[in-house]
């Protein structure tokens, strides 16, 4: 059985006379004009301000008769539980008495020497009191009934049988509020007054959590703030807020800790709780993107991590600018921690903000020793893997990582990683390696197109025509660009195209901060096989002459490149690349154009790399060079994106950037590339200045990116 928790002295509230005192439970508790409301205030209309001193309320309730009632009353104060806590010498019960009589009766004047008082000339009557104050209210309802009996003119005290009901009510409020009975809480509190008082603040702490799970937030707030308006031990005051924290929102909270009073030694008596609502501000804003954090937490939480140097503080920072599209900060943050404490959290957050600044190498490099740690880690791992795979020009790796790595892709049998070790191989001209890496991958995921079109490349490129066919039956009507693996096209394919609808983003991984991976599922096809930017102006020729097959390898230096130009006007790129192959056998400006040629050739068929490699065999002027270039780079960057490898086509398309001016379709590009990377702050500035231009395109880009931020 639950003691009963007695008033403090200097807090006169608790006793059924307050269930007559209007303002301390009227403010939170609902007002429904039913009879049991009704039975709550009994006063003058006139009430009081909310937060009027008890002893002032009780006044006011008593009207203008309060002093001469208070009079007739004094006679008939009822002293023993005064008595009896004062025999017992329980000095803390007899002060709280001395305080709950004196709010009865404002009139009446406790013994000079309480202490002092005798103990009462009834013991069966002591009996009960010693009962009730052991908590055993059935034991005393029994004493009661029996000596009704055996005494039929004995009269039981009315102050026992009163807050003999408190004391029952109290129990029944707390079982209710333990079975979740909110409702039922919220009526018991309605009609037993008495218990909302400082001497039993856990009273109200269950009924403003009754408010709250009854979508009464505003009385909940009400009742928190009654407790730290009005009762002052600091124990309780703190637990209050602390209570109120997972249930009201945060601009209640506020109000609660605008009620602070300063300590002894000048300080703020809820410093400590306003730490752990920084913290948590940031870390709910880690787990999402859209809650905004007020700069005022975002500051003492930067403070905290300077002045304390808690590992925790610096990751719940990492996480927050990770989530934020800052992963500079988030590295700062993140790298701190981890030079502190290297562990799987603080590895994997610095590996995704390095990552996200594309530095795959050193994410890869860090989180290696923790990447079977968790689902997540691995899954960071593995896109840390990736990105590196996926860097332009393909980054000079170790044996031994590139062995570890493998190892790491195949335990996992991760598609995404297999396909970019691929493309690595195939960058590398390693094709019987790369076509290796993307069979693998294709086991794993036989629904996989990208590791079904470099598999039919890599077989192209090997000369493997029949295991090209195969592929290209396996997928017939499901991909338009296995199908047109090693044929010339039949017309030049439009550049740059902006996808009609951005497919949604994946969700990456369970912790805060995005994964920075190089492709998601479903990516928009451009329609187009990397047509360059502008073509060559080609030489004189009559198509005519060149439509039916012949060997360009029994035609003069001249006569071939005179073909391969009148081959790449009837678009048969691949037989112009040979015939331009057999006018690099001339000299000065023969060769010269026919590198030149074979370079548009190349690129106009799709094969970046040939085209790369062209451009190479024999000297180029300034204007052609830079041509082929920014060409080549545009290419990749469309290759890039259509296999899903962005971070690839980012870099592409700034190195080309840098050489050329950037067309409206390819920013946008480069803002898609950017929204697949999350990098959410990136894709925005750049299809912000793509629509002011007034581009179509763009605009609707910028849609895209608000739903993809929605979804993430």
């Amino acid at each position: 059985m639950r003691p009963l928790i007695l008033l403090p002295a200097g807090v006169a509230i608790l006793g059924a006379v307050a269930l007559g005192s209007p303002g301390l439970v009227d403010r939170f508790l609902p007002r429904q004009g039913s009879e049991s409301t009704s039975s709550l205030v009994k006063t003058e209309p006139a009430e009081p301000e909310p937060d009027t001193p008890a002893d002032v309320v009780l006044a006011q309730a008593g009207g203008g008769n309060s002093s001469s009632g208070t009079t007739e009353q004094s006679a008939k104060v009822d002293e023993t539980a005064l008595r009896y806590f004062a025999a017992k010498g329980d000095t803390k019960r007899l002060e709280a008495e001395i305080a709950r009589l004196k709010a009865l009766y404002p009139n009446w004047l406790p013994p000079k020497n309480p202490l002092a008082t005798g103990p009462t000339s009834d013991l069966q009557l002591e009996a009960m009191w010693k009962l009730y104050s052991e908590g055993k209210f059935a034991a005393v309802r029994k004493a009661v009934a029996d000596r009704q009996a055996a005494e039929p003119g004995w009269q039981v005290p009315q102050d026992l049988l009163d807050r003999l009901a408190v004391a029952e009510a109290r129990d029944q409020l707390i079982g209710a509020s333990d079975l979740k009975q909110y409702d039922k809480v919220v009526q018991l509190a309605a009609t037993n007054a008495s218990l909302l008082t400082c001497g039993d603040v856990d009273v109200l702490w269950r009924v403003a959590e009754a408010f709250v799970r009854t979508d009464r937030k505003d009385r909940a707030r009400d009742a928190y703030l009654y407790v730290l308006k009005n009762c002052d031990k600091p124990e309780e005051r703190f637990a209050t807020v602390q209570k109120a924290l997972p249930l009201l929102p945060r601009t209640d909270i506020d109000q609660l800790l605008a009620e602070e009073r300063k300590t002894p030694d000048g300080k703020g008596e809820f410093d400590p709780l306003r730490a752990d609502i920084a913290r948590q501000s940031l870390a709910n804003a880690g787990d999402d993107a859209k809650l905004v954090v007020a700069p005022a937490d975002l500051s003492l939480v930067e403070k905290l991590a300077n002045d304390q140097g808690l590992v925790s503080d610096a990751v719940l920072l990492g996480w927050y600018h990770l989530r934020r599209d800052s992963p500079q900060a988030a590295e700062t943050w993140f790298r701190r921690a981890y030079d502190k404490q290297n562990s799987a959290e603080t590895a994997q957050g610095l590996a995704l903000a390095l990552v996200d600044i594309s530095r795959p190498a050193e994410a890869e490099s860090v989180l290696f020793q923790w990447r079977n740690t968790s689902d997540d880690t691995r899954k960071v791992y593995l896109a840390a893997v990736a990105n590196l795979l996926a860097l332009t020009p393909p980054p000079q790796i170790s044996a031994e990582v590139l062995d570890r790595m493998s190892r790491a892709v195949a335990e996992a049998k991760d598609t995404t990683s297999a396909e970019q070790f691929g493309w690595y191989a195939d960058a590398l001209n390693q094709f019987q390696t790369a076509t290796q890496w993307f069979a693998l991958a294709l086991g794993w995921k036989p629904d996989d197109e990208p590791s079904a079109y470099g598999l039919a490349l890599m077989r192209w490129k090997l000369a493997d025509h029949a295991g090209v066919r195969d592929i290209q039956r396996a997928w017939v009507g499901r991909s338009e660009r296995i199908a047109r693996v090693g044929e010339p096209e039949a017309k030049p394919r439009e550049t740059g195209k902006v996808p009609s609808a951005l497919p949604p983003l994946r969700q990456p991984g369970s912790q805060p901060g995005a994964v920075s991976e190089p492709r998601t599922p479903a990516a928009p096809d451009f329609g187009m096989r990397a047509a360059p930017t502008r073509q060559a102006r080609v030489a004189p020729a009559k198509t005519r002459g060149c439509r039916e097959t012949q060997d360009p390898r029994g035609l003069t230096p001249t006569q071939a490149l005179t073909r391969g130009w009148c081959l790449m006007e009837i678009n048969r790129p691949l037989e112009a690349a040979a015939a331009f192959e057999v006018a690099l056998g001339g000299t000065g400006q023969t060769r010269s154009d026919a590198a030149y040629g074979q370079s548009l050739a190349y690129l106009r068929a799709g094969l970046a790399d040939q085209a790369a490699v062209a451009s190479s065999k024999a000297p180029l002027s300034r204007d052609r060079a830079v041509e082929v270039r920014v060409a080549l780079l545009e290419t990749q960057a469309l290759a890039a994106f259509e296999h899903q490898r962005y971070p690839e086509t980012v870099m592409a398309l700034e190195e080309r950037a840098r050489i050329a001016p950037e067309r409206i379709n390819l920013m946008i590009l480069r803002g898609y590339a950017y929204l697949k990377l999350y990098r959410f702050g990136d894709a925005e500035q750049v299809f912000r200045a793509a629509a002011a231009t007034g581009d179509r395109d763009a605009l609707k880009a910028l849609g895209d990116l608000e739903r993809a931020r929605n979804r993430n």
